[in-house]
């Protein structure tokens, strides 16, 4: 539909055409070939012409209510039947429904003796009749050269040539001839190439013992198009054209976060993990657990009830579970309730395209949330590294469009900086991990940092990576005056921090007991000094109470003189 939509929107569009449903040369095309014109399809042996004009009038066929006729100089129609078949095409059946004519024409130049002027009229009358048995609107013509082998005019050849294009062009059918490459233009005869609308040139060619395919669109006249260079494949599906510039920057950015399977990396990105959708690289040097940051990954991912597919190009998913049960992850359960499915295989087993479109229809066919790539590095060895990088970017851009979160690991080379790969697919990454050695005392351990994240609060520290029997664990590295500390070294410097430590609580223990001996000391002459003092208080009271006695009867006795003088002072006055 987007396809549709970009078809109807552009310029191309004011051109009709008619979609060959091979799945990315439409997309190149912007909309197939040109509707009601002809196209040559050249190309040297075993590129794929024959399948690639027999695929387009297939699904012309089936998909788009649009009969066809092919007309053979080579192959026989049961060979053809056969040849196709393993790719899922029912010729005999198509042509039982009168959706398909399927005709051979037997020409052999010995049998043949050369009499009065050359012309096509016999196959013109031919091909005209089938057309009008099926009213078909799509004709394949393969090979052309067989129709003229042995002729010795080419100004009769080049003639008939135009001809037989302007024949087609009348009849109003969107016309597909094949022809072999020449030794110094496109087609043996150098000629198809200029009375053709479109062009399009295929490639079969073989590497450092490794085979490819290439699709150019030569020209394309009225329409614009991929003028790129486009790797190709041929699988049991047929062909898969792999556009590099096909994909645009348009995908969603999500808010959603994910866990990354272990706790102390979530708390290192924000204490979230990562972005769905995003792209993630682990890299690092041979030993440094990389494998094992994925494997995380993925049961984090199974946990959560989601899908995850994981490639493997170094080792069997046997042999990965085996290692995996190492660190206490047991991932064969996954695998047994389908949210686990592993590929594995050589990186030689394909070219590059070949390993992007088993990809691309693993992904389709199984549908997951998260897609692991364990290592990049080891398609080096399939390509130079911007063919490399090309099929990466692809390979990114396409699961960003759908949503599905992609973690890659990398090898990355002693010999080179650490914080580089060797594909040049840093700018692409989102989140970049990196694991290092970190040789001290010794000792050869692991350390983790987060190179960029991006969108994301993350640390900048370098964490120690431990490999345990319950799996990844990050504990924090000793930075102090003598560096950044691991292993041994970091756990002798701990024991030594941890005796300063001891030491420092004996002797507080040493001078909180001091102070309480001189605590109870004091509170021991304090109450010393409180009891004198109620002796003092006591004694100072009972002489306060002795002097207010002895007051009393002072007093006592002041009275009582007073009153002996009255009485003595009455009785001399009564004797007077």
């Amino acid at each position: 539909m987007k396809l549709e939509r970009r078809v109807e929107e552009g310029v191309g569009s004011r051109l009709p055409k008619s979609p060959t449903g091979i799945r990315g040369l439409d997309e190149i095309t912007q909309g197939g070939l040109p509707a009601g014109r002809s196209t040559l399809v050249c190309g040297n042996a075993g590129c794929g012409k024959t399948l690639l004009s027999m695929e387009f009038l297939v699904h012309g066929a089936r998909e788009y209510s649009e009969p066809g006729v092919f007309l053979g100089f080579e192959e026989t129609v049961e060979d053809l039947a056969a040849n196709v078949a393993s790719l899922g095409f029912d010729l005999k059946g198509l042509m039982a429904e009168g959706k398909l004519v399927v005709d051979h024409v037997y020409i052999e130049r010995s049998e043949i003796e050369e009499t009065g002027a050359y012309d096509l009229e016999g196959l013109f009358v031919r091909l005209g009749h089938a057309i009008d048995t099926i009213g078909a609107r799509r004709v394949v013509l393969d090979t052309l050269e067989a129709l003229f082998s042995g002729l010795p005019n080419p100004h009769i050849l080049r003639a008939e040539l135009r001809r037989l294009f302007r024949w087609l062009k009348q009849r109003g059918v969107t016309a597909v001839i094949t022809g072999e490459s020449g030794a110094s233009t496109l087609t043996r005869y150098g000629i198809e190439e200029y009375v053709s609308d479109c062009v399009i040139v295929l490639d079969h060619r073989v590497a450092e013992q490794v085979s490819t395919r290439r699709l150019h669109v030569m020209k394309y006249r009225g329409s614009l198009h991929g003028t790129n260079e486009y790797p190709f494949m041929i699988d049991e599906h047929g062909i898969v054209v792999l556009p590099v510039t096909s994909l645009g920057l348009e995908h969603e950015g999500l808010e959603e976060r994910i866990p990354t399977g272990v706790s102390q990396l979530d708390a290192m990105l924000g204490g979230e993990g990562y972005y769905r959708g995003s792209s993630v690289l682990v890299s690092g040097t041979a030993g440094t657990g990389k494998t094992s940051i994925a494997a995380h990954f993925a049961d984090a991912t199974c946990r959560r009830g989601e899908r995850c597919l994981y490639f493997l190009f170094e080792e069997s998913s046997s042999q990965f579970l085996r290692n995996m049960r190492s660190i206490g992850l047991d991932l064969k359960p996954w695998s047994g309730q389908g949210l686990l499915r592993f590929y594995a295989a050589r990186p030689t087993l394909y070219g590059l395209e070949g390993h992007l479109a088993t990809a691309l229809k693993e992904i389709n066919a199984f549908d997951p949330s998260v897609v692991i790539v364990d290592p990049i590095s080891a398609f080096q060895g399939s390509g130079r590294p911007t063919e490399v990088k090309a099929m990466l970017i692809r390979l990114v851009d396409y699961l960003k469009s759908r949503g599905i979160t992609m973690l890659l690991t990398n090898l990355t080379s002693a010999a080179t900086a650490i914080e580089h790969t060797e594909v040049e697919i840093s700018s692409l990454i989102d989140t970049w991990l990196l694991l290092r050695e970190i040789e001290l005392s010794g000792e050869r351990n692991r350390g983790l940092y987060v190179i960029k994240s991006r969108g994301t609060a993350h640390s900048n520290q370098i964490r120690e990576f431990l490999l345990t029997d319950n799996g990844v664990q990050l504990v924090e590295a000793y930075v102090g005056l003598e560096g950044v500390l691991t292993g041994s070294a970091r756990l002798a410097q701990e024991a030594r921090e941890q005796a300063q430590v001891l030491e420092l609580e004996q002797e507080l223990e040493r001078s909180q007991a001091s102070l309480e001996r001189k605590r109870r000391s004091l509170e021991s002459q304090l109450e010393t000094l409180r009891s004198e003092l109620a002796a003092n208080e006591a004694e100072s009271e009972r002489l306060l109470r002795q002097r207010e006695e002895r007051h009393e009867r002072l007093a006592g006795y002041r009275s009582a003189m007073e009153r002996s003088r009255r009485v003595d002072h009455d009785v001399d006055e009564e004797t007077r």
